[in-house]
């Protein structure tokens, strides 16, 4: 019996210790050894100005470019001299080992403090890739760089030159901030970005009608991205130049490392030539202006104009700002920005799915605000899978919510449901379907997938695609690897919200099984029940995130606010209304709930309610909330002592800032009781407001919000 509970409590942390001692992958005898040292570290930086706390690469943000030619073994040390955090390292669009892949606890131990973790492996295949953590939110941080991987007999696409275009976001607000913010629903990061939806707004732009239209269907405002940035970059800075005399041809390797943003594209200097994408090379073609999502890569090709100064520019999807890289000498001719979305009408979004229907296939391309290069894309080989392997398709649904800022597949979590089972030597078919009004870049670890629209035998392979709202995406891929393999999100804040699974090889789930993956000489026999290898299953996705959150009024007549403890689907609330003028004692009452989330429009309550009310007492509550057509929440409740409460609440956002709202309430006891209001906006955390109450009178005062 001893000997039974000393193995339950060691075995979990041995499995973890034998990971991490493992035999380090070497290299075949005569093979070129390429090796780095990666050191993760905290710094104060300043990227958009001003002095916060960064994590940083041997110094900088991003990280050193790792440079290989294809056949090379990568040794490459990261140490991790963070305080308090461990951290990690995935070989984005690499296909490398299982346990080489980086994610903490799904195929690779976490880095603890202090500690360096040595990864080995071959570089398979050549092209731009890139690096970063996979832990928590230090992409956001700045724990990201680019890998470019030279091809055995050079580039098929000669140029004179390249260089690296890294393309990132930067706030200056901490990330689990920014999370906390999202996730209870805040607006601000909407001032930030110059878009939040409003009546005046609406009637600015003459879609009053579609405004209100969205609130009597009762559909949240539409948006293109969630977070307002302080700044955009490119190689750590605003802007920089592209090196080159006159005539020449550079060959630009551009990475979007944004933890959150897309990029549309454009050359002043007139077409760039894609010649690669996600690394694989393509056949060479002429774009104008395109669209780039998070976590691809792309190479061009531009030509170092005679005379005049160009700009290669990089604009945000949302209209935001944007980052330069500018080339050539003379008088300056800058690129231009493609029109900010319109947010009140879906038409942006329907033109780009009915114009990727067309059979022109630069149809997408030709709008103001155009979509992926994806159609005309066409690879160098033929990138047919065999024929004679099983194929299987499998439908998964792009999902949120952005009342609570729940982000899944097929509606549900990584938490509430981590695998997708899969079998080696199968060939997969994956539909994935957006339902929801944001692109979303979807990538999968350790795989390339064929993208599926119309190029036959010449489709294009890659490791992320964007799917638009209201679209779908089709790609295939032959499952010939082993173990566990991420697939996710690539907006930082939607994977750790929930939108993303792990593929795994059903057969050798809990088992000791002799695998043989190319290029991988590590152990020839491994447990692949990750559970058990790492001793913590999917770490920090293994459950839902939960935050406190609450707003507060202090006025000079009454106190309101609401303190709330939230995960997906649950509320821990305490609500409180405290009024002091015109009654003869500070009257309040207090609701302490547990809430129970079904979706945006409806929510199940109970608990408690707390009085100093003369004609009224303490008593347990339960009750609904029910959002009706205009936005107007419903709430019913029935107490313990056979007492009804009806409440009607309403809010107009008039501009950016300002809102006025009321509520009417009828309780079977203590009879009507109304408000009506007005804030406005100063800062994240402040507002000023103005409120009259049937009970306490008028007066004003600060909103608070934490």
């Amino acid at each position: 019996m001893i000997r039974l509970l000393l193995l339950a409590l060691f075995s979990p942390a041995m499995a973890a210790w034998a990971c991490d001692n493992c035999k380090i992958p070497q290299p075949a005898a005569g093979q070129r050894v390429v090796e780095y040292d990666l050191t993760i570290s905290e710094q104060t930086v300043s990227p958009a100005g001003k002095a916060v706390r960064g994590f940083t690469i041997n110094g900088g943000i991003p990280g050193p470019t790792l440079r290989f030619r294809e056949g090379d073994f990568a040794r490459i040390r990261v140490h991790n001299q963070l305080k308090r955090e461990t951290t990690s390292t995935h070989w984005h669009g690499l296909l490398l080992p299982n346990e080489q892949d980086g994610v903490p606890h799904v195929t690779t131990p976490p880095i603890q403090p202090g500690t360096t973790h040595t990864f080995g492996f071959d570089l398979r295949h050549s092209g731009t890739y890139w690096y970063h953590s996979h832990t928590h939110l230090q992409e956001q941080n700045g724990v990201f760089g680019s890998i470019v991987v030279l091809p055995r007999g050079g580039e098929p696409v000669k140029a004179d030159r390249e260089q690296v275009l890294v393309l990132s976001d930067w706030t200056n607000t901490d990330p689990m901030e920014v999370m906390r913010m999202l996730m209870r629903g805040s607006d601000y990061f909407g001032l930030m970005r110059r878009n939040s939806q409003s009546i005046l707004g609406a009637w600015q732009r003459g879609n009053l009608k579609d405004y209100f239209q969205r609130e009597w269907d009762r559909m949240m405002p539409m948006d293109v991205s969630d977070v307002g940035y302080h700044a955009f970059l490119v190689n750590g800075q605003r802007q920089t130049r592209i090196d080159g005399k006159p005539g020449e041809r550079v060959r630009l390797r551009i990475v979007n490392a944004s933890a959150a943003t897309y990029f549309y594209l454009h050359s002043s200097a007139g077409p760039m030539t894609i010649v690669a994408a996600d690394g694989p090379a393509v056949q060479p073609v002429k774009v104008d202006r395109f669209l780039m999502a998070i976590a691809e890569t792309y190479d061009v090709i531009i030509t170092i104009p005679a005379s005049g100064e160009y700009e290669l520019r990089a604009t945000t999807q949302d209209g935001s700002g944007h980052v330069s890289a500018f080339f050539g000498s003379g008088s300056l001719k800058p690129a231009t920005d493609p029109p900010r979305p319109n947010l009140y009408q879906m038409d942006e979004m329907l033109n780009l799915a009915l114009e990727e229907q067309e059979d022109d296939v630069r149809a997408s391309l030709k709008l103001p605000r155009p979509g992926s290069p994806y159609r005309v894309l066409k690879s160098v080989k033929d990138t047919t899978l065999p024929a004679k392997l099983p194929r299987r398709k499998i439908t998964m649904h792009l999902t949120g919510d952005m009342n609570r800022y729940i982000w899944s597949f097929d509606g549900k979590t990584i938490a509430q449901e981590p695998y997708v089972m899969i079998k080696r030597g199968e060939i997969i078919e994956l539909e994935l379907v957006n339902d929801t009004m944001m692109h979303h870049p979807i990538h999968l670890h350790g795989h390339f997938f064929r993208l599926l629209m119309g190029q036959g035998a010449r489709s294009p392979l890659k490791h992320t695609v964007d799917v638009p709202p209201m679209s779908k995406r089709t790609v295939e891929f032959e499952a010939n690897e082993a173990r566990d393999w991420m697939f996710h999100c690539h907006i930082l804040y939607h994977m750790m919200s929930g939108m993303a699974r792990v593929f795994r090889y059903e057969h050798e789930v809990g088992a000791f099984a002799r695998t043989r993956v190319p290029g991988d000489r590590s152990l020839a026999a491994a447990p692949t029940d990750h559970s058990l290898h790492h001793a913590a299953g999917l770490g920090e996705h293994s459950h839902d995130m939960a935050y406190v959150w609450g707003a507060a009024s202090i006025q000079s007549h009454m106190s309101e606010g609401l303190l709330t403890l939230m995960n997906p689907k649950n509320d821990l609330l305490l609500g409180w209304e405290v009024g002091w003028q015109g009654v003869d004692n500070p009257e309040y009452e207090v609701d302490a709930l547990y809430q129970r989330y079904f979706n945006m429009n409806f929510q199940a309550f109970v608990g408690g309610r707390f009085t100093n009310d003369p004609d009224a007492q303490n008593r347990a509550v339960a009750g609904i909330n029910y959002r009706l057509p205009l936005m107007v929440w419903a709430n019913v409740s029935l107490d313990s002592e056979g007492d009804a409460r009806f409440t009607l609440a309403k809010r107009f956002q008039l501009t950016p800032r300002l809102g006025v709202w009321g509520r009417v309430e009828y309780d079977t006891n203590t009879r009507w009781e109304w408000t009506t209001g007005a804030d406005y906006t100063l800062t994240r955390r402040t507002s000023i407001i103005a409120q009259y109450h049937s009970q306490f009178g008028l007066g004003a005062g600060l909103l608070f919000r934490f």
